[in-house]
């Protein structure tokens, strides 16, 4: 998870037994205004499996806009690796590397290759200013600083013995986050929204138990834009459970109507996401530079020191 980006209002915190007490004992915790943090006590929870909690996620999109000229224009797939470290303290470490973009289809290829198959852009087919090569760069890892020592989930800061304690209930998991979109002061007509975009992250980013991330994939079934897709395949051949999520639509003041799609595939046997993408239409059409795809490449617990991301 990318803790750089992590909000820094105060946790309200959860306990043990949440699963079972429900929404009643939900509803009786402080708001952000009257309390900066509140702990329930709880059994002790199973001990880490390694040193860090690590994802590795390749990340490509195409464009933002089309490379070369004329006749050989053609469409560039970017490519982005990152990987996090989260010790169960919350410190956590960053690593980012670019392996390099190419061609999008065979046709583009063609057209790379007429182009005089560059090996670096600084210029869109449109005259935009790029800085994009086909070779990888050296890529770099470091620490993360000012995270506060937690894990993050909807706003909230929870340390590694709360995010064991998550609800393993679908219906308690969703009180809870009820709750921290309450605590975050979200409007009613955006809290399902809110509670939809927070489950995805539960099946990957953070160190939960298997039951919780279970939960979680079972709650994301319930949610009114999310649909189920039966079964598919990942980008490399993994099989897992489809499903996809229908975001808010967007009218922008000229007109234009823009509706952006996720399609997820979750592995049922580990209860882990194996990837993501993003579709980005604006009146119906195809908006190629809004289209990513986020291919988990590794999850789960790992003695490894952090290091650079080594290319895939």
């Amino acid at each position: 998870m990318k803790l750089a980006t992590a909000p820094v209002r105060p946790l309200i915190a959860v306990g043990a037994g949440l699963a079972a007490v429900g929404t009643a004992a939900l509803l009786g915790l402080p708001s952000l205004v009257k309390a900066p943090e509140t702990r329930l006590a709880a059994a002790a929870s199973a001990p880490p499996e390694g040193a860090y909690w690590h994802t590795r996620v390749l990340t490509q999109r195409i464009g933002p806009r089309q490379m070369g000229s004329g006749a050989n224009r053609y469409w560039v797939v970017e490519q982005a690796l990152s990987e996090d470290w989260t010790a169960p303290d919350g410190k956590a470490w960053f690593g980012y590397r670019k392996p390099g973009a190419y061609p999008k289809s065979a046709a583009d290829r063609k057209a790379w290759r007429r182009d005089g198959s560059p090996a670096k852009w600084t210029r869109t087919a449109d005259g935009q200013v790029v800085k994009l090569s086909t070779e990888p760069d050296k890529g770099h890892v470091g620490p993360v600083r000012g995270n506060d020592d937690q894990f993050f989930l909807a706003g909230q800061k929870l340390t590694y013995d709360e995010v064991q304690r998550l609800p393993a209930d679908p219906n308690a998991l969703k009180s809870w986050l009820t709750e921290a979109a309450r605590v975050s002061r979200v409007k009613q007509n955006d809290v399902d929204q809110y509670i939809t975009g927070a489950l995805p992250g539960m099946l990957y980013q953070l160190p939960a138990p298997k039951n919780v991330r279970a939960a979680a994939y079972q709650a994301l079934l319930t949610m009114p834009a999310v649909h189920s897709q039966g079964e598919s395949k990942d980008s490399r051949g993994r099989a897992g459970a489809a499903l996809s999520i229908d975001h808010p639509q967007v009218v922008q003041k000229n007109g234009l109507t823009i509706n952006e799609k996720s399609e997820m595939i979750v592995d049922t046997g580990t209860m882990l996401l194996l990837s993501e993408s993003r579709m980005t239409t604006i009146s119906g059409k195809l908006s190629l530079n809004e289209t990513s795809i986020q291919t988990m490449l590794e999850v789960g617990w790992t003695n490894a020191a952090p290091a650079v991301p080594a290319l895939p």
